[in-house]
C-alpha cells in the first residue's frame, strides 16, 4: 500500500503531547507549592500527604490550601469524564476542546494572577489554587482516557515503579524505558522551570502552561484530522 494511503497512527503523537503536558504539570505544581503556600495543584498525592500532616499540627502546614486543590482537582476530572463518558478511547473533538479549555483556564488565572488577586485575600489566593487544581484535573482525566501508556501527566510514582519493576535489573525486558524515563525527567524539568518562572512572576509560569495546553490542543485537534483523511483515503481506494 502507498504511503500516503496508510492509515495515520496517532499513537506516537499523542506520546509528545502528553509529555509536554508532563512538563507543563512540573511548572504547575513548582508555582503551586513554592508560590501558593505549598500546595501541589497537579500532583494529588502530595496534597493527601501534606493535609494528614497538616491535621496533626506538623510543621504550621497548610489544611485550606490542599483541600480546596483536591476538591477542585476531583471536580475537573469528574467534568471531563462526563463530558468524553461517550466517546470511545483516543483523540476527539471533545479531547480538543477539554484541553483548549484547560489552557484557556490557566491563561486566565495567570492574568488574575498579575493583576495580584492572589495578595487580595485567603479567599482570592483560595480561588486561583482551586481554579487551577480543576484545570489540572480536567487534564488528567482527558490524559487517562488517552491512554498512553505511563504517561498520565500528573504523577510519576506509577512511571518510576514501571520502569524499575520491567527493567533488566527487575527481571523485565525494559519496555517503554524511553517514555518512562522522560515522563519523569520532564516533569523535573518542568519543576525546575516553573521555580524560575517564579523567580520573575507567579503568573509567569501558569500562562506558559496555558499556551503549552492550548498548543497541545491545535495539534492534537490537526492530527485527528490528518488520521480521518487518511483513513478516508483508505476507504476509497
Amino acid at each position: 500500500m502507498p504511503n500516503a494511503l496508510k492509515p495515520h497512527d496517532p499513537a506516537k503523537m499523542h506520546l509528545i503531547l502528553m509529555l509536554v503536558l508532563t512538563f507543563s504539570t512540573g511548572i504547575i505544581d513548582a508555582v503551586g507549592y513554592l508560590g501558593l503556600d505549598r500546595v501541589f495543584t497537579g500532583n494529588m498525592t502530595g496534597n493527601v500527604v501534606i493535609l494528614g500532616m497538616a491535621l496533626m499540627g506538623a510543621d504550621g502546614l497548610p489544611v485550606l490550601g490542599p483541600s480546596v486543590a483536591l476538591v477542585g482537582f476531583v471536580l475537573g476530572a469528574a467534568i471531563a469524564g462526563r463530558v468524553l463518558k461517550q466517546e470511545s478511547a483516543g483523540w476527539s473533538r471533545r479531547t480538543t476542546v477539554l484541553i483548549a479549555v484547560v489552557g484557556i483556564c490557566l491563561a486566565l488565572t495567570s492574568i488574575a494572577l498579575f493583576s495580584g488577586v492572589q495578595h487580595v485575600s485567603q479567599g482570592a489566593a483560595l480561588s486561583v489554587t482551586g481554579f487551577i487544581a480543576a484545570a489540572m484535573g480536567l487534564q488528567a482525566a482527558t490524559a487517562r482516557h488517552l491512554a498512553v501508556k505511563d504517561v498520565t501527566t500528573v504523577v510519576v510514582t506509577s512511571t518510576l515503579t514501571g520502569l524499575a519493576a520491567d527493567s533488566p535489573l527487575g527481571g523485565g525486558s525494559g519496555k517503554y524505558w524511553e517514555r518512562r524515563l522522560l515522563a519523569v525527567a520532564l516533569i523535573l524539568i518542568g519543576a525546575a522551570a516553573g521555580a524560575a518562572f517564579l523567580q520573575v512572576h507567579i503568573g509567569l509560569g501558569v500562562l506558559f502552561t496555558g499556551v503549552l495546553a492550548i498548543g497541545v490542543a491545535l495539534v492534537g485537534e490537526r492530527s485527528r484530522q490528518q488520521a480521518e483523511k487518511a483513513e478516508d483515503l483508505v476507504d476509497a481506494s
